[in-house]
C-alpha cells in the first residue's frame, strides 16, 4: 500500500491507514522531519499512528531520492520521465531488494507527502519492490 498526506486532513489520513488494516508506515521521504509536513512530521507522525491506531512508523532512507535527483525535478530541469529514470537506476545502485527485509513490508504502507501516486517516488518503489521480490503484485493506494 501507499498513501500521501498532503490535501487531506488527520482524520481522513489515518482513517484510511486503519480502514485499510496496515501495520506499519514505511515513511520514504528524504526529509521526515520537515516544518512543512503538519501532522506528518516524522515524531508527531510516530506518535499520532501508535496513539490513534496502534501502527508502527520506521523512516526507510533507503527508499528516498537524493537530495539532487529532487532538486532537479522540483526546479524543473529533468521531467517526470527523467526523474523516474533516475530514481529507478538509484533503487538498482543502493540494491534495496537485497537490503531490505520484506516481512517489513507485510501490511505496510509506504509514505510520502505527494496526494497522489502517479508523480510520486513511493509508487515507483512499490512497483519496483514487487517485481524484484514477488514478481507483479496488487499496489493499493489509500
Amino acid at each position: 500500500m501507499t498513501i500521501g498526506f498532503t490535501r487531506t486532513s488527520a482524520e481522513r489520513f489515518f482513517g484510511r491507514l486503519v480502514d485499510a488494516g496496515v501495520r506499519r508506515v514505511i515513511d520514504v521521504r528524504l526529509k521526515p522531519r520537515s516544518q512543512l509536513a503538519g501532522f506528518a512530521k516524522s515524531g508527531d507522525l510516530e506518535f499520532f499512528l501508535r496513539a490513534v491506531s496502534d501502527i508502527d512508523y520506521v523512516h526507510e532512507p533507503l527508499l528516498a531520492p537524493t537530495p539532487d535527483i529532487l532538486d532537479a525535478y522540483r526546479k524543473k530541469r529533468i521531467d517526470w520521465p527523467s526523474y523516474e529514470r533516475e530514481f529507478i537506476r538509484l533503487m538498482k545502485h543502493r540494491e534495496i531488494e537485497a537490503r531490505l527485509d520484506p516481512t517489513l513490508y507485510d501490511g505496510g504502507c509506504l509514505l510520502c507527502s505527494e496526494a497522489e501516486p502517479q508523480h510520486c517516488h513511493r509508487r515507483l518503489v512499490a512497483e519496483y519492490l514487487g517485481r524484484e521480490w514477488a514478481g507483479p503484485m496488487q499496489i493499493h493506494h489509500l
